[in-house]
């Protein structure tokens, strides 16, 4: 750098401390979250449990981080409507808001993306991120892709692909019957369980499959009485919060001694709903399970010494460490830029290494299926205080379970 005549080393150093402010201008900022979910009706106790665990992780964050900033959650309920998460969409917007988090339901997950994607393009330089932690269906990243959502949950037919995995070498699986949600999760459920049992265990009989309304069954017994007289050994279901802890529930007390193959066994409610009688027959695919070591089992320790309830969204860590490594990256909080950061970047996640691939924003990592069991000197970890949780059975590393892409992403 040259420096013209005249101009003093007081200028200098003040040129200087200019530019390391700028290269660290994030750090000390609050960057506030908005949090997209419900906190009504059935699905609440969902959704209690997960506020939760990104206020608590968004604290640990705050503690120490690549990017030096602080995190602050803005919860609004959304009610699980698709139109409830427009409206809070745009409060979060008015409130400044310029990162929000999604994850219960597909439909709700769309119609964000969709609001998202419209007021970046009517207002830029006033950009949204839209981190999605829960919502699985496939056209998120495929057909329906947007640059401005990023997924942290493995999809459906990311979590199929590692189920049916680890189902082609059960001989004793032959009658499937698949239960499901009606609603976009649900019917990709079904679609990929069908497919992907057809190309790998072409031997296992579908003998039943259902949709049902979503958060609105308060019986299971009839669908219970169907699969009974279907002769069906396994069931295969997506359900989630009440409509799989119900569906458990009928099953247990109409004495139907079947496996169960499960996405969410292991969100609010349902743990306690299996008790001892499910055990070695209740399976999960999913990116974590009960004993996670390092940190994030720590983590898990703290949360349920602080709030005696199990902290199992653990997507909520890889949010904020998406972040802080983004905005590290890009020495900035502004979206626009921590967005093109997030873009392919690789970082340490609760689950060993993993990737935000470029191509369609699906984070890309190991999945796990796993069984519930009574907790052991091994697994000691107590799920709902049942004594009990998900111990391993399996471990896939991320290329096992990453499918290909048809998103065609347009980028600003």
């Amino acid at each position: 750098m040259r420096i013209s005549k005249g101009f003093s080393s007081v200028a200098m150093a003040a040129v200087l401390a200019l530019g390391a402010a700028a290269a660290h201008a994030q750090k000390g900022e609050t960057v506030k979250v908005g949090w997209v979910d419900p906190l009504s009706g059935l699905m609440a106790p969902v959704g209690q449990n997960q506020i939760k665990s990104f206020q608590f992780v968004a604290e640990h964050f705050s503690k120490s981080n690549p990017a030096g900033v602080k995190f602050e959650m803005v919860p609004i309920d959304n009610k699980l409507s698709p139109q409830e998460s427009i409206n809070a969409v745009k409060s979060l917007i008015d409130q400044g808001v310029r990162y929000i988090v999604q994850g219960n339901g597909s439909g709700a997950a769309l119609a964000i993306m969709d609001a998202v994607q419209k007021h970046n393009e009517r207002n830029p330089g006033k950009e949204v991120v839209y981190l999605n932690y829960a919502a699985v269906d496939p056209d998120l990243t495929n057909s329906k892709c947007s640059y401005w959502h990023f997924r942290l949950d493995a999809d459906t037919s990311m979590k199929m692909e590692a189920l049916t995995t680890w189902v082609k070498d059960q001989a004793d699986i032959k009658n499937v019957y698949l239960i499901n949600q009606n609603y976009a999760h649900g019917h990709q459920v079904s679609r990929y369980a069908k497919e992907i049992l057809a190309r790998k265990r072409p031997d296992i009989k579908i003998v039943g499959d259902d949709l049902h309304p979503l958060a609105q069954v308060r019986d299971f017994a009839p669908y219970i009485a169907k699969i009974k007289a279907a002769g069906a050994d396994t069931i295969l279901t997506g359900n989630w919060g009440s409509d799989l802890t119900l569906l458990i529930k009928a099953a247990n007390d109409a004495g139907l001694n079947v496996k169960f193959l499960t996405y969410y066994a292991g969100v609010t409610g349902t743990p306690t709903a299996l008790g001892p009688a499910a055990a070695g027959r209740v399976y999960v695919v999913a990116y974590a399970h009960s004993n996670m070591p390092g940190e994030v089992g720590k983590l898990g320790d703290a949360f349920k010494a602080k709030f005696n309830d199990d902290y199992y969204t653990m997507a909520t860590y890889n949010a904020f460490a998406l972040l802080s490594s983004a905005m590290a990256q890009a020495k900035t909080t502004d979206p626009a830029k921590v967005a093109a950061a997030m873009e392919g970047i690789k970082f340490k996640g609760f689950n060993g290494d993993v990737e935000m691939r470029k191509t369609d924003h699906q984070l890309q990592q190991a999945l796990f299926v796993t069984v519930w069991k009574k907790a052991d000197a091994k697994a000691p970890y107590s799920v709902e205080n049942t004594g009990y949780n998900f111990q391993p059975v399996k471990a896939y590393e991320a290329y096992v379970a990453s499918t290909p892409t048809s998103c065609q992403m347009k980028r600003p």
